[in-house]
């Protein structure tokens, strides 16, 4: 019987056991990476973000806004 792994599940698999270092490389080289590193970077984003206290997400979404406001449709990259 094969196993199956949600996407979830995959992510954390191939992070588990990660240093700091070895965490870095992977954020680093998912941004600005091809698409298909995005599910996963959204996984790590989902642990850091249900870690955070609602102030700490509060300033996260002004980050995120204060980005958004500088791009304009059309144009994802900075």
């Amino acid at each position: 019987m094969p196993v199956t792994l949600d996407l979830r599940q995959a992510i954390v698999h191939k992070v588990h056991g990660q240093s700091e270092e070895g965490l870095r490389e992977v954020i680093e080289n998912s941004v600005d990476g091809p698409e298909a590193a995005l599910p996963g970077l959204g996984v790590v984003f989902e642990m850091i973000w249900k870690d955070l206290d609602p102030a700490k997400q509060d300033r996260v979404l002004s980050m995120l806004h204060r980005h958004l406001d500088k791009l304009t449709p059309g144009s994802i990259t900075s």
